[in-house]
């Protein structure tokens, strides 16, 4: 199992700007395909992007498209969401994911998924 610590949440405002982390504790940090979840209150979590294990094919959600960046850097084990133009919609606990079986099975974040607990992300209007 992955351990997944995830940071950089808060409060923006609507226009604003925040980068998400996510540390990962495995040492196969470089063979897993990484991705962002959100849930915003009353609602079910959302897959918001996905990246590959070398960084080469990355997927986005309609809704942040153009707005959202994932990146990685798996000499620091770390996977990283840069959010621009961010809107009131937005606002959600925003989770990390970790799969081993490819960018497909992180997408789906199915049974053989790790979890972090998650960080806040606000934006006011």
């Amino acid at each position: 199992q992955v351990q997944l610590v995830e940071s950089g949440g808060g409060l923006v405002q609507a226009g604003g700007s925040l980068r998400l982390s996510c540390a990962a504790s495995a040492r196969t940090f470089s063979s897993l395909s990484m991705a962002w979840f959100r849930q915003a209150p009353g609602k079910e979590r959302e897959f918001v992007a996905a990246i590959s294990w070398s960084g080469g094919s990355t997927q986005y959600a309609d809704s942040v498209k153009g707005r959202f960046t994932v990146s990685r850097d798996n000499a620091r084990h770390t996977v990283y969401l840069q959010m621009n133009s961010l809107k009131p919609e937005d606002t959600a606990v925003y989770y990390c994911a970790a799969n081993g079986r490819g960018i497909r099975a992180v997408v789906a974040g199915g049974s053989l998924t790790s979890w972090g607990q998650g960080t806040q992300v606000i934006v006011s209007s």
